[in-house]
């Protein structure tokens, strides 16, 4: 039995499929977790949502900022990007099973034998766990609601980017979904820098990447995240994980297997066009 940890497939089917296959992934006896962003961009985010929902058990995923959009999407609140390529999956008569599973995912997964944590984005320093799961399960109990278009309306925006336990409603919920999903950069005191996209050597002082800063989280947990492909994998501090490996810009998908740490990629099918590159910086 094996645990894979693979980063943001982003519609990249084909290349999951062999990159399973490099590492004879077999559901029956193996688990499979994914950091997020399943779909958009790649060609194939029908064939993902159908692949891993069809693994059942055997599949453990968090949302990423990208799974959230396609559910705005589909409940007509944001727009349909064409460079996302999503006209298959919503076309697809089955469009409607795979986004109720899909909102019905966790955005924390937590393995207390492995001390293993995964989140898309990442764990923001100004949480413990305790903290992290009960803001992770009140998002998730609200996507799983009916008012959920509620929610995917007030969700997008920066604000607030400070965490306190004063935090309420809408809001509330707004600075978890971006620290859950959408974090990068964090100052010294951790409040959320939601714009410097840039990789850390070009960062602007004082932002620094948030798992460069003191957490209780990763004093006793390992943390594996996606989210952030320019950091290609790397300059992260022993025990945190970085999986999101540009696949869907040209880059490689890469799988850690847990045991052992062995790391496994598969090269991208897709060559990076201009207006990719302009988005991936």
């Amino acid at each position: 039995m094996s645990t894979y940890l693979i980063g943001d497939i982003h519609g990249c089917y084909d290349e999951l499929l062999a990159l399973l296959k490099q590492v004879s992934f077999s559901p029956e006896k193996d688990t499979l977790w994914l950091t997020g962003d399943l779909v958009a961009r790649g060609p194939g985010s029908l064939d993902v949502l159908r692949f891993v929902k069809s693994l059942g058990d055997s599949a453990r995923i968090v949302l990423g900022n990208h799974d959230l959009h396609l559910l705005a999407v589909f409940a007509g609140i944001s727009r349909n990007k064409p460079k996302d390529r999503l006209n298959l999956l919503l076309e697809a008569p089955d469009a409607d099973e795979l986004i109720n599973w899909l909102r019905r995912q966790p955005l924390l997964q937590v393995d207390e034998e492995k001390k293993l944590v995964m989140a898309h984005a990442g764990i923001t320093p100004q949480w413990d766990l305790e903290t992290a799961k009960k803001c992770a399960h009140d998002v998730e109990a609200v996507l799983a609601s009916a008012s959920y278009p509620l929610f995917l309306d007030a969700m997008y925006g920066d604000l607030p980017n400070h965490w306190s336990t004063e935090l309420s409603g809408l809001a509330r919920l707004r600075f978890i979904t971006n620290a859950l999903t959408r974090m990068r950069y964090c100052f010294p005191n951790g409040q959320l820098d939601m714009y410097c996209k840039d990789v850390p050597a070009n960062a602007p002082a004082p932002l620094k990447p948030w798992f460069l800063l003191p957490g209780p989280v990763a004093q006793e947990y390992s943390i594996a995240f996606g989210h952030w492909a320019s950091l290609e994998g790397t300059g992260t501090p022993e025990g945190i994980y970085a999986l999101d490996t540009g696949c869907c810009w040209g880059g490689v998908l890469t799988c850690l297997r847990w045991e052992d740490k062995a790391v496994f990629v598969q090269p991208s099918n897709r060559q990076m066009d201009v207006d990719d590159e302009a988005i991936a910086s």
